[in-house]
Formats: C-alpha cells, structure tokens, sequence
C-alpha cells in the first residue's frame, strides 16, 4: 500500500489492523495527524513501515516490539516524544529512521537524548538510599559506641599525660600550625558552622588541604575528647571523612580532617 505525497490529513485509521496480510505500508509525505494506533500491530506480516515528513505525534506504541519481520521503520520528521522501544525489531533499526522528533528519547545509538527518571523511579530511588542510610547508621552506632567504651575504659587505666601543642607520639598538630595554615581562622576560609563549632580551609606548609573542625567547648560532649580523638583517626571507611590528627589543650580543641573540595553532603542529597 503505497500512497506517499498526497495531501491526507487527520489520523491513521484504526482499521488498518483488518490488513493483516500487508507487507509494506508508504505513508510519507502527507499531513497525517494525531498518534499511531496500538492496533496497527495486528498487522502481523508489516515487513516496512514508512509514516516519515507528517504531524504525526503522541509516544512509539510499546505494541511494536512484538513484530517478527519489520525491516524499515521510517517516523522521521514528525512531533513523537517518550521513550523508544529497545526490545524486538527496534534492536537492529537504524537512527536514521527517528530523526527530527526532538521529544524522543532512550538508547543513544538512536542518536537522541537519554530519557530522564520519573517521579516515580525517582521516589523508589530515594527510599532505597533513605533505607541503606539508616540500616547503615543502625549497624554503626552500635560499633562505635563499643569502641569508644573500650578505648575509654583503657584510657582510665592508664597513667594520663599532659595535653601538648606540639605533634608528640599521638600524632597532634600544633595550634600555631593551624594559625597559619587557615591564616589564623580567618572567614574567608570558613567553610561552615553549627552548634557543636565551625570548620575552616587550611593548607599545611607541606602543601596538604585539610579541613579543622574547632569544636565549642561549651558542650559536655568533649569531656572524652581525646578517647573519642583516638577511636575516629582509626576507623577506616571510605564513607567517612579521614581523620588526620587531632590539637587539644584546655582551651582549644580541634580535628584535623581531609579536606573534601566538591561541597556539603547536605547539597548532594
């Protein structure tokens, strides 16, 4: 059935199904309008397809993967948007074939967009995260206050020492070093704050970017700060912020940490 460049308007007509024995079908160059039927699959035999250059819009019927011998599926140069099927016959079909439909969408063999993710996916994404972040805190809390009970309880045991500025065998870093290093914890290099402190950009004199947590020592929490101290820089976990060292004095408590350059956790989720 041949009848390209003529002047047929509005839709294809649903009857065309009754056709089952077609082979060929040359519908191009006309003014055809509206969708294409769901039912033109019942023409089982349709070997090529040609409805290129009309008005042809609406989505690719998903009904179309179940054709055995389509060869040619020309439906450039119309207004057709969704999702191109990738199943079926659209496994082997040119890109030429889906040219000038701007709101198409799927595999970029097809030479078009990716298709983006709906609410819906969306939303099921966002529990699954939401999920594996709490079973994930569930599992860690737990661990963790064990390791800070062990470490605390040793700690009791043993003599304590002095707090120091200077780096000792604990690995601290002097509060001069951190003066220079965040040019005295001036704003500019503030990167953010809240209610247990601030942290601040530094770069250490041997050209490493770190970021100091300064706590507020107001809190009652960091009276086990240096156990804690302990317990964090040997956690190891690429989820989690390295712990580098720590400077501590009566006054002045502080973390030295990796410093991450792409933003707040807060902006990625």
């Amino acid at each position: 059935m041949d009848l390209l460049m003529n002047q047929f308007l509005d839709g294809i007509p649903k009857e065309i199904e009754s056709l089952q024995n077609l082979m060929y079908i040359f519908l191009r160059h006309n003014k055809l309008q509206g969708s294409i039927p769901d039912s033109m699959s019942n023409v089982v035999g349709l070997e090529f397809l040609n409805l290129s250059h009309n008005n042809i819009s609406g989505t690719i019927p998903r009904s179309f993967k179940k054709f055995q011998y389509l060869k040619y599926f020309n439906i450039s140069y119309n207004k057709l948007y969704g999702k191109i099927p990738s199943g079926g016959p659209f496994k082997k079909l040119s890109s030429q074939f889906f040219l000038f439909n701007e709101a198409l969408c799927g595999s970029p063999r097809f030479s078009v967009s990716p298709c983006p993710i709906s609410s819906k996916h969306r939303s099921n994404r966002r529990k699954t995260l939401i999920f594996l972040l709490v079973g994930t805190a569930l599992s860690f809390v737990p661990i963790t206050f064990v390791l800070v009970w062990i470490r605390y309880r040793k700690g009791k045991r043993a003599p304590q020492q002095a707090d120091s500025l200077s780096i000792t065998t604990r690995g601290r870093i002097s509060y001069y070093e951190l003066l220079q290093a965040t040019d005295s914890f001036s704003e500019s290099n503030l990167i953010g704050s809240g209610s247990f402190g601030s942290v601040y950009k530094g770069m250490l004199s041997s050209g490493t970017a770190i970021a100091v947590k300064v706590f507020n020592l107001q809190l009652e929490a960091f009276k086990s700060f240096d156990t804690e101290c302990d317990v964090l820089r040997n956690l190891h976990n690429r989820n989690l912020t390295k712990v580098i060292t720590s400077c501590s004095n009566l006054d002045f408590k502080a973390l030295v940490l990796e410093y991450m350059p792409n933003g707040s956790l807060d902006k990625w989720l």
